[in-house]
């Protein structure tokens, strides 16, 4: 059977890629970078066959003229390659990701499917770094965590249990790696429910969100001069309360914790902890072991990175 071999959380930001040299708090960076070069060589270290990356989509591969809330690339994998992140065809392996949605679906969610799904930094930001010089075919799980309404937390949850069970029934002995790519808190200047935009700029990014499908880029400059012009917002006490509980195996608790009450604790872009949770419950929520916190405000997000090892069996 198919098995997860290692389970990976770590934040993302393209700021990291074009910010570096206005970087102010460099110790706290470079401490973050290191370890997601830690997190990747205990990737390596796992072996994995395939590596599902379970991540968001910022409006560059799905729209609000469709956007489920799970949704499997069983096919072709596009990255959109914006702000120095990978770009064009990724290596995957559609055998495998066909008969992973299809257990899938067995075991009690309902991905949507694409063969030929765009991804952008959400899901490339893992790839570009935690799989940096290694030969994995990627399967990307795009989770919805920025179009209201948001898939609960419990389902989250029980989407990384499925994935788990699913693989469990794949014959083989195909090792899996698990990351999870997103989060920790930050606030983006985004509408805080697409369907009532508050000023221009809102108006702009719902109209981005609408119509972006094949023309993101006429979109995308304008977006970034609103993301970079953002007052920084990260909630420090909830991050390391999170990391904590990764540590201890207590993430289950924040199943509990609505959409509202976790943008409350964390910031619109607290809701890509759906992504950590996720991946957790795929881990069966073993405890964990936090490699780096960095508070940073020139990237807008607190920035984590973490590493579940499956408990024996």
């Amino acid at each position: 059977m198919a098995r997860v071999v290692l389970g990976v959380g770590a934040s993302h930001s393209t700021l990291m890629n074009t910010h570096w040299d206005k970087v102010v708090h460099r110790a706290d960076a470079e401490r973050f970078r290191d370890a997601l070069g830690e997190a990747r060589e205990a990737i390596a270290a796992a072996r994995p066959d395939v590596a599902v990356i379970i991540g968001s989509n910022h409006f560059r591969g799905f729209w609000l003229d469709l956007i489920p809330a799970f949704t499997l690339g069983v096919g072709e994998v596009i990255a959109s390659g914006e702000s120095g992140t990978p770009s064009g065809p990724q290596r995957t392996d559609p055998p495998f990701a066909q008969a992973l949605a299809e257990r899938l679906v067995e075991a009690g969610t309902e991905v949507a499917i694409s063969a030929r799904l765009q991804i952008d930094h959400g899901q490339t930001h893992a790839i570009q770094y935690l799989l940096d010089g290694l030969d994995v075919p990627v399967v990307p799980l795009v989770v919805n965590v920025f179009a209201a309404p948001l898939p609960r937390l419990d389902r989250c949850a029980e989407l990384g249990a499925n994935l788990a069970a699913a693989l469990g029934a794949m014959p083989g002995d195909t090792r899996v790696a698990v990351i999870a790519s997103g989060g920790l808190s930050h606030q983006l200047p985004w509408p805080a429910d697409w369907r009532d935009p508050q000023g221009a700029d809102e108006e702009f990014m719902v109209e981005a969100w609408l119509n972006g499908r094949g023309d993101w880029q006429r979109y995308d400059a304008h977006r970034r001069e609103i993301i970079t012009a953002a007052r920084p917002v990260i909630f420090d006490e909830f991050d390391r309360r999170f990391l904590a509980d990764l540590e201890a195996g207590r993430l289950r608790d924040y199943l509990a914790l609505s959409t509202a009450e976790l943008g409350e604790r964390s910031g619109n872009g607290g809701q890509e902890l759906r992504t950590w949770l996720t991946m957790a419950a795929a881990l069966g929520f073993a405890p964990g072991r936090s490699l780096a916190y960095a508070p940073m405000p020139e990237w807008l997000t607190g920035m984590g990175a973490a590493v579940i090892e499956p408990e024996p069996a």
